[in-house]
């Protein structure tokens, strides 16, 4: 990776050097081997910061060469600080639902297909998080209440199906959202027990409001909230800031996820106040994600909407509002805007601030499940939401889906 990075910047060096005459001393012209001094010297960081002002002419394709150089130069610069981490973050997983009917779950009962496309990008990162939209709960439970099933929405994951959230190879999962109770405090039970015997870290229960893990020398700490019984309450954002700043004084990095919002293609824009939906007050997530920050929150993960919204920069912390539907086979309206969704991996250094990040765009179709998108549709929608909903801010999504500070 570093011959790579290091030869496309040599050459980027030396293209753009010779195009600016004034910078080459007289005679022979040595160009040092890039190591780790050579790139932090003034020499490239001149570079850089005269191609992205535009001070010095390029005869190549300047969009496509400043987004590439500057790429290359923070991948090689993370190669080399050991100490940034990559953490991923997903939206709603549900991979099929045995209520009111087993048609719903996927053929043979068998859920690894569903994930296995893009199991290559989830295990990328240093850490995975992801919304578990629904229970597990293979019989057992009462389910709520509907008076018509075809539009009602009940959820619960056969057991097994763990198995498959695993092998993606999640490291931490909310389970604070309005799906967790489609099978009451037995559902909600029964999931918290799987989970505790597989190891794997989840919050957002009233039960397990947060939770601190290790992985690989570096401590977590993880809250999830929700504006729903049973889950820890989104709207309480005093309790929620006092969560996160316990946190924050025990863990190495600070995760926050929430789930709120409206939901669906008419309500992707982040609003500044509190959001109705079905006539239910889902709180302002805008002021949610500002207060967990300015509490000590490192990364923040929303949801809840089904839709992608936009990403901003608050404190040089990442916010990201909503994933969308991420891994949902069938019951889901995956139709226009429901159905592209972004794996967002964000770089953090030591002391949780970010440092880049990059979207990797995917897509469902027919019964659900996700897919690499090559129109990168979603990213393209992280863009203009971000844009449109935080204008001037710090963070700038380009068009390949690479996110960094202005």
């Amino acid at each position: 990776m570093r011959l790579v990075v290091t030869g496309f910047l040599i050459v980027c060096s030396i293209s753009l050097l010779a195009q600016n005459p004034a910078q080459l001393p007289e005679g022979p012209v040595k160009l040092p081997w890039p190591t780790t001094e050579f790139w932090k010297q003034d020499t490239f960081s001149w570079l850089v910061d005269s191609v992205l002002t535009d001070t010095i002419p390029l005869f190549l394709p300047s969009s496509a060469l400043t987004d590439s150089m500057l790429w290359a130069y923070l991948c090689l610069e993370e190669e080399l600080d050991p100490s940034n981490l990559t953490i991923i973050g997903t939206g709603d997983i549900m991979l099929g639902t045995s209520y009111p009917s087993e048609s719903y779950l996927p053929p043979g009962k068998d859920c690894s297909p569903i994930l296995r496309s893009v199991h290559k990008v989830l295990q990328s990162g240093d850490l995975l998080f992801g919304n578990m939209e629904g229970v597990f709960c293979s019989e057992g439970g009462t389910p709520k209440k509907c008076k018509d099933l075809t539009k009602c929405y009940v959820f619960r994951m056969p057991d097994h199906f763990l198995s498959c959230i695993l092998d993606a190879g999640y490291d931490v999962l909310s389970v604070a959202n309005n799906h967790v109770n489609d099978f009451g405090p037995i559902g909600r039970a029964r999931t918290a027990a799987l989970l505790d015997s597989s190891g794997v870290a989840y919050a957002g229960f009233v039960t397990h409001p947060w939770t601190l893990f290790e992985k690989e020398g570096v401590k977590y700490g993880f809250a999830a909230f929700a504006p729903n019984r049973g889950t820890m309450d989104l709207k309480d954002y005093e309790q929620a800031a006092e969560i996160t700043a316990m946190l924050d004084s025990l863990a190495d990095v600070v995760i926050i996820s929430f789930h709120g919002g409206a939901e669906g293609k008419d309500h992707q824009h982040v609003v500044r106040g509190d959001e109705e939906y079905l006539g239910y007050n889902r709180g302002s997530v805008y002021h949610f994600a500002h207060r967990v920050v300015d509490a000590g929150a490192d990364v923040v993960f929303g949801h809840g909407p089904h839709v992608t919204r936009a990403a901003e920069l608050y404190g040089d912390r990442l916010i990201c509002y909503s994933l969308g539907n991420f891994a949902t086979y069938r019951r889901f309206n995956l139709k226009g805007p429901n159905g592209i969704a972004p794996i967002v991996k964000v770089t953090v250094d030591s002391e949780g601030r970010f440092m880049r990040g990059e979207v990797v765009s995917v897509y469902q179709q027919g019964e659900g499940g996700p897919r690499i998108d090559p129109a990168g549709r979603a990213a393209a929608k992280l863009k203009e939401l971000s844009e449109s909903d935080f204008p001037g801010q710090e963070l700038v999504v380009d068009s390949d889906g690479i996110l960094w500070k202005r």
